[in-house]
């Protein structure tokens, strides 16, 4: 006898706070026969917004989506939800850009090659031909689009970008050391789908040159910091946070050194909590269901 296929997938949901959320929810898919690998739950007691997140298994191909998602429906529009049902097998696409630095870059690219990222890279956009090789190397197509300094060239630069985006149709878009300010339609049309890698612990040290920022200020700590981006600059909702110790004889260069290593392993994190749905947006703030 042929084994049923099983799907897997996940219930990412936000809602005003009430008695039975979570009993609807269990009722809701155990009546349905599904094996619930994990749960996770939080209340905001300021906002009084209730969040979750359930990843199960269930027999069934790829009519079981769009069936539990109309069954669904009823339950979440009484409860005032917002929410999404997703297939966790699937793998997201993720558009990468970069400039001339390629630590952020050629870590994710290697996790991926590995398997630690489960994700699909349609192409990397820079405005810098510096990491075409490392790039075709992974067989991965390379767009080059400069980025002139006069405000006519940059505005078509940006367009362009924008289009090679839209052709790559991501779920996700990660500036991985891409130095260049992402416009607000830009961040808009993306909104919470772009992730930065801001090397400062912010909100210390927003804005270019961090490093130098930090030593002129004298810190005992530098980090780095995974953010969605937003019209502020530095500014949007962050994902994930990590710290360095440094000392008073370390210089700028020891910085940037050390600062290299926690940023690689803070993007990589915030990058896969966001692909697995574990980051779940509230206000300017995020609610973060780390594995």
């Amino acid at each position: 006898m042929k084994t049923p296929e099983q799907s897997r997938l996940r219930l990412i949901a936000s809602c005003p706070e009430r008695v039975g959320i979570v009993a609807r929810v269990a009722t809701f898919l155990a009546e349905r026969g599904v094996s619930i690998t994990e749960a996770n739950q939080y209340q905001d007691a300021v906002t009084q917004t209730f969040f979750m997140r359930s990843e199960f298994g269930i027999d069934g191909g790829a009519e079981v989506l769009p069936r539990l998602e109309e069954e669904f429906k009823p339950i979440a529009d009484e409860l005032q939800m917002d929410w999404r049902l997703v297939d966790a097998n699937r793998r997201p696409r993720v558009v990468m850009l970069v400039s001339k630095f390629d630590h952020c870059l050629a870590y994710m690219l290697h996790r991926r090659k590995v398997g630690d990222l489960n994700l699909d890279v349609p192409c990397v956009i820079s405005n810098h031909e510096d990491l075409r090789s490392l790039v075709e190397w992974y067989g991965i197509p390379y767009h080059y689009v400069p980025v002139p300094k006069d405000p006519d060239g940059k505005q078509a630069a940006l367009n362009k970008t924008a289009e090679l985006i839209d052709q790559a149709s991501p779920d996700t878009i990660v500036l991985a050391r891409y130095m260049q300010i992402f416009p607000p339609w830009l961040c808009e049309r993306y909104l919470h789908r772009v992730i930065n890698i801001h090397h400062s612990f912010l909100p210390s040290f927003v804005g270019a040159r961090p490093y130098h920022q930090a030593e002129e200020r004298g810190v005992k700590l530098i980090g780095a910091t995974c953010h969605y981006v937003t019209s502020e600059l530095d500014g949007g909702p962050i994902i994930e946070q990590d710290v360095a110790r440094i000392g008073h004889s370390d210089t700028i260069k020891d910085m940037i050194r050390l600062g290299k290593d926690v940023e690689n392993a803070v993007l990589s994190r915030g990058l896969r909590y966001h692909l697995e749905d574990r980051v779940l947006v509230n206000n300017n703030k995020t609610i973060l269901f780390s594995k």
